[in-house]
């Protein structure tokens, strides 16, 4: 089972714990801040404009660009700012000072010029420690957490949760490389599980073997992508989920086998002259009541 971290086994729901400003007021660092998040849907521009909490003039806002997995750049007032992880700062050529403090860290630079960070974190769901002991113990091979993500997060959730392997760091088409790595290493009877919750993990939903989305938080394209939707946001659900599947198929296979076993059995028996009308009734129609009667236990 390979897991997207925010929105998934993370709340999703950021809170910011520091500001750290670089020769800028930290109110205005803010400032800067919700402005470039303030057209993002993305839960940590969320919470950087609600710990702003105050009005923002969207009319000075001249252009707005969202760099995937990068951040955002925005001309406001006149004035170019930068806004994402550390990728967006090197992709601009921008020297920074990298955070040392364990959490999501958005950096700010302004007209080119670097001007402090701030450290965002996120909480790790009620149920996900009880998901990944629920998934080992019946019976899942490897857990793993791909998540776009710094390394010191990443690894810092990894370990609080006992997920196997972690790959931080990732660009959306990186999260389908390393879903292919995974498909090159296992074996022909084993199934790839992707459980996700953004835009970003669509792709990812769609190639695995089965794709699992969060329904109540996650974007319409993850839900579209995927073959199972926990409209709970619960991953313990996810054991549950495959519990319920393997009962399901179960089932099947009993009505299968009953249903066609007694066919075969009264057919011989009418070629013999045996079987009766009353037999044959029994074949068609108490077969079919039987094998309904049985398809109800699942529902439990």
């Amino acid at each position: 089972v390979v897991f997207d971290k925010t929105g998934t086994l993370t709340k999703g729901v950021f809170n910011v714990t520091k500001i750290e400003a670089n020769g800028i007021d930290e109110d205005k660092l803010l400032e800067y801040a919700a402005v470039a998040e303030v057209n993002s849907n993305h839960p940590i521009a969320k919470s950087i404009i609600s710990y702003y909490n105050k009005n923002i003039d969207l009319d000075k806002i001249e252009s707005y660009e969202e760099i995937a997995a990068h951040g955002v750049k925005v001309i406001y007032n006149n004035e170019c700012i930068l806004a994402g992880n550390e990728k967006l700062m090197k992709s601009e050529n921008i020297f920074y000072s990298s955070a040392k403090e364990v959490g999501t860290v958005v950096y700010i630079a302004i007209n080119q010029q670097y001007k402090g960070y701030i450290v965002i974190s996120d909480e790790i769901k009620d149920d996900s420690i009880e998901a990944i002991n629920k998934l080992k113990s019946i019976g899942i091979k490897d857990i793993v957490m791909l998540t776009g993500d710094n390394e010191k997060v990443a690894n810092n959730i990894a370990q609080k949760l006992g997920v196997d392997k972690v790959y931080s760091n990732l660009l959306p088409d990186e999260k389908v490389e390393k879903l292919e790595d995974i498909y090159k290493v296992k074996s022909e009877k084993e199934k790839v599980i992707f459980v996700g919750d953004g835009i970003n993990d669509a792709p990812v939903l769609a190639r695995a073997d089965v794709g699992i989305a969060m329904g109540g938080l996650g974007s319409d394209a993850a839900i579209e992508a995927a073959d199972v939707v926990l409209m709970t946001d619960e991953p313990s659900k996810i054991a549950s989920s495959i519990d319920i599947a393997k009962r399901t198929n179960k089932i099947v296979w009993q009505n299968i086998i009953f249903a066609l076993g007694v066919k075969i059995i009264v057919l011989i028996l009418g070629a013999g002259g045996v079987a009766t009308m009353w037999e044959a009734i029994f074949a068609d129609v108490g077969v079919a009541l039987i094998a309904v009667l049985n398809a109800m236990r699942a529902m439990r």
